[in-house]
């Protein structure tokens, strides 16, 4: 997800869509341990991705306060 798409999103967005990232790298790190994942950057990218969320989620706190 790009910087722009998290922007543009609310704080309760933001907050749902950080659930289904780590549920996706659950799932992911599940398939990895088992032999069953192709793609392994997914794995970073993923990371990265709750890593961007996370940051946003913070900005928009700051933000209300």
């Amino acid at each position: 997800m790009k910087a722009q798409e998290i922007q543009k999103l609310d704080l309760a967005g933001c907050q749902t869509q950080l659930m289904l990232l780590l549920e996706e790298q659950f799932r992911l790190r599940m398939q990895h341990a088992t032999g069953q994942l192709a793609k392994t950057a997914r794995l970073r990218s993923v990371r990265r991705d709750i890593a961007r969320m996370r940051s946003a989620i913070t900005m928009k706190k700051g933000a209300q306060a």
